[in-house]
């Protein structure tokens, strides 16, 4: 894998954009979004699993909840690993190797996946699918890259929706093989995934491209891990991304254990809601690039509080027309906050550089440098916000029997979220790029 390195690469260079770089970048952003496409649906794949899991395999609802944490916990873990390969092997390299790896848990799986399998065994390859969630963070470092900063939004958005839509992807092929040959078949599922990693595999060996300017920087990861910014934007896409993955991973067992759904019936239901959120997040980061960020971000979470207050009555009144509503909602909320919040970081480090008094050049690959090595822990530590949702819907269950107390955990969360953006982002003068520095909405 010595081949297709770029040698030279200046995205913020309009001449370059124009006669090269545009063309490569799209290039490379669309098998970026396949194999991670693809990442995302093993990552998940437990969401599923479960539902093929009746009383035959002896688990109760607070093991299966188990089951797909570990999966979000080891996912959100290999974000940071993921995030400083790019810069060691190379943005093709990487994604090679990364897909190929999907073959390990999909493999592991098909083996086990069976009546009088071991709890413990479950737990092991439902923590091998956790892989999947690091190349997320790959990809987006490699593609954060690749684009200039006036594009990051709407290619980052890009990037990442076409990602997570293999959530709702993997959760449409478990619905159609339950409902087609019933939930005695989970092997099937996995079988279909098989090619598909391949696919994945030799698309990005011939198609992608490894850029040699993109180094890892030690003093940039440090500087990035010191800066206040990392950590309370890290905190926001606890709210959006960590909503996001943590409702996908639970919505079916929520539906079944509150409501008394069938494995068909959940299935039916819980490709919605994450489907929608998939698609609308290149909207949230193109309304970030013209609106700007933080007001996109803020908008957000207060309408994510009250679709979780629409939730929290219809969980009490057991009315599933209202909740399915609300749950919807939030999830359409969440892709979009998911696109706002990643397009405020690059912007974030940009400006700052800017009021540093760089000039426009060195602070474009200021702004680049320190996003790159900030995005794999925000990236991680928003992923750990999914472990936080399915932990605290386990504990809800196991206590009441019902998820409420967890929303209302949540709605505390999101008006903690709404707070923050606002008092650093919008009350007071904060790092923020003008239109004039930048020729487009400010973060």
């Amino acid at each position: 894998m010595a081949g297709r390195w770029i040698e030279t690469w200046e995205p913020e260079d309009e001449t370059f954009w124009r006669e090269k770089g545009e063309r490569v970048a799209r290039r490379n952003l669309w098998f970026s979004v396949l194999s991670e496409h693809i990442g995302f649906s093993i990552w998940t794949l437990w969401s599923v699993m479960v539902l093929f899991m009746g009383p035959e395999y002896g688990i109760d609802p607070a093991g299966k909840f188990f089951l797909i944490s570990t999966a979000t916990l080891v996912g959100a873990l290999v974000r940071v690993p993921y995030t400083f390969a790019v810069a060691r092997f190379g943005g093709r390299n990487w994604t090679v190797f990364s897909a190929v790896s999907l073959l390990v848990p999909t493999l592991a799986a098909f083996w086990v996946m069976e009546p009088g399998t071991s709890y413990a065994t479950f737990v092991a390859v439902a923590a091998l699918t956790g892989i999947g969630g690091g190349n997320f963070a790959s990809s987006m470092t490699n593609i954060n890259a690749f684009f200039p900063l006036r594009k990051k939004g709407w290619a980052l958005g890009l990037n990442a929706g076409g990602g997570n839509i293999g959530v709702p992807v993997v959760q449409l092929v478990g619905l159609l093989v339950i409902g087609t040959l019933g939930a005695s078949h989970p092997r099937i599922v996995l079988g279909v995934y098989i090619p598909l990693i391949v696919l994945a595999t030799v698309c990005a060996a011939l198609y992608m491209d490894n850029l040699r300017p993109v180094k890892n920087d030690t003093g940039a990861a440090l500087e990035g891990v010191r800066d206040p910014h990392t950590w309370i934007m890290s905190v926001l896409y606890i709210g959006t991304f960590g909503s996001f993955i943590g409702y996908s991973f639970a919505f079916g067992l929520v539906l079944q254990t509150q409501f008394g759904r069938t494995p068909l019936q959940a299935a039916s239901l819980t490709f919605v809601g994450p489907l929608l959120g998939s698609l609308i997040r290149p909207v949230g980061g193109r309304l970030a690039d013209r609106y700007g960020g933080a007001r996109i971000t803020l908008a957000t979470f207060a309408a994510m509080a009250a679709a979780t207050g629409v939730v929290i009555q219809a969980s009490g009144n057991a009315s599933l027309p209202v909740f399915l509503t609300g749950f919807t909602a939030l999830f359409v909320l969440t892709g979009l906050g998911n696109g706002s919040t990643y397009k405020m970081i690059p912007g974030i480090f940009h400006a700052k550089a800017l009021a540093r008094g760089l000039d426009a050049e060195a602070a474009a690959a200021h702004g680049r440098r320190l996003s790159g090595a900030a995005m794999g822990l925000i990236g991680a530590v928003g992923a750990l916000g999914g472990l936080a949702i399915n932990l605290a819907f386990r504990q809800s269950f196991q206590a009441t029997g019902t998820g409420t107390a967890a929303f209302w955990s949540f709605l505390a969360f999101y008006g903690v979220c709404f707070t923050l953006t606002w008092a650093v982002y919008l009350r007071r003068p904060a790092p923020v790029p003008t239109r004039a520095q930048l020729g487009y909405a400010e973060v």
